[in-house]
C-alpha cells in the first residue's frame, strides 16, 4: 500500500491532500510574485504581471491565462480591504507523485496571500546596515522561481550579524545585488548599479529608479561594483517592491556618508512617494 506520513499521521495516499504533492515543495518548481498597494491602489500591476508572465516562459509552463491571474489579484485584494498591502502569489507546475519530468497534463496549482505591508518607516529614515555574502543563487536569477534557499542562508547569516540585508557577490568578485532587494551606489553624481543579466532580477523599482535619476542630475552606469568600490561610494541603497527605496548607511562593518541617509537617496525616495 502507498502511504505517506504526515507529522506523526500516516496517511493512505488516496487520503492525502494533493497539497503535500505540489511540484513547489518537492523542486521549488513554479514562479511568483509580490506587488504592493499605496492607499487603496495596486501599484504596478502591469510591468508585475508582465515580469511573472516572463517567469512562466522561462520555466516552459504554458497554459496560464495572465487576464485570469489578473482578476484573481484583484478580486482578492478587494475582498481584503487592506489599503497598504503586500500582496503575494505563486504558481507551480502542479501536484504529483515525486518524479523529476512533470507530466504534460499537470493543473498548475495557485497560491495567494493579501497582508498589510510592513511599516519601513525608521528604516528610511535612519538607513540600514548590511553584509556582503557569496552568491549561491542558479544561474537563471532572471526568472522569479521558488528557489529561494540560498537567498535564505544569505538573509539568515546577515540577521545573525544584525544586518537588515545581505549583499551577494558572485565568484569573481562582483556584487550582484540583494538577496530581496537590488543594490546600488552613488558615485559623485553617478548612480551605478549591476546590468540586467541572467544573474540579476528585472526589479520594478530599480527600473523607476534608474528613470527618475536623470531628473535629479544622476548619471546612470550599469555596471557590477566590487566591495571595495561599495565602501568607497558616497552613497548606497537598496530597492525592492515591499520596501521601496532604502538608504544603506553601513556596509560590512564600514560607515557610509557619514552613517546618515544621503542627499541623492532621499531626493529618489521623494520622487517615488510623488509617483506612487
Amino acid at each position: 500500500m502507498q502511504l505517506a506520513m504526515v507529522q506523526e499521521r500516516i496517511v493512505p495516499f488516496d487520503g492525502l491532500d494533493p497539497a503535500y504533492l505540489d511540484r513547489g515543495i518537492y523542486f521549488g518548481d513554479g514562479v511568483y510574485e509580490v506587488v504592493r498597494s499605496y492607499n487603496g491602489r495596486i501599484f504596478a500591476l502591469e510591468e508585475h504581471l508582465e515580469r511573472f508572465a516572463n517567469s512562466l516562459a522561462g520555466i516552459g509552463m504554458r497554459g496560464v491565462d495572465i487576464e485570469h491571474i489578473r482578476s484573481r489579484v484583484r478580486r482578492a485584494f478587494d475582498a481584503a480591504e487592506i489599503l497598504d498591502a503586500k500582496i503575494y502569489f505563486h504558481i507551480t507546475r502542479g501536484s504529483e507523485l515525486r518524479n523529476h519530468v512533470a507530466d504534460d497534463n499537470l493543473e498548475p496549482n495557485f497560491f495567494m496571500t493579501v497582508t498589510e505591508a510592513s511599516d519601513s518607516t525608521e528604516e528610511k529614515t535612519k538607513g540600514i546596515s548590511v553584509s556582503t555574502h557569496p552568491d549561491w543563487r542558479w544561474k537563471r536569477c532572471d526568472i522569479k522561481s521558488l528557489n529561494l534557499l540560498p537567498n535564505v542562508l544569505a538573509r539568515l547569516d546577515a540577521a545573525r550579524k544584525g544586518c537588515a540585508e545581505a549583499i551577494l557577490v558572485d565568484d569573481v568578485g562582483l556584487i550582484t545585488e540583494g538577496a530581496s532587494s537590488s543594490f546600488m551606489a552613488i558615485i559623485g553624481q553617478t548612480l551605478q548599479t549591476a546590468p540586467l543579466t541572467a544573474n540579476i532580477l528585472p526589479s520594478i523599482t530599480r527600473n523607476f529608479i534608474v528613470k527618475a535619476a536623470p531628473d535629479i542630475t544622476l548619471r546612470v552606469v550599469e555596471e557590477s561594483l566590487t566591495p571595495d568600490r561599495a565602501r568607497e561610494a558616497d552613497e548606497l541603497l537598496i530597492a525592492a517592491t515591499t520596501e521601496d527605496i532604502v538608504p544603506v548607511v553601513q556596509f560590512d562593518n564600514e560607515t557610509i556618508g557619514g552613517g546618515k541617509p544621503g542627499k541623492y537617496t532621499r531626493l529618489l525616495m521623494q520622487r517615488f512617494r510623488e509617483f506612487v
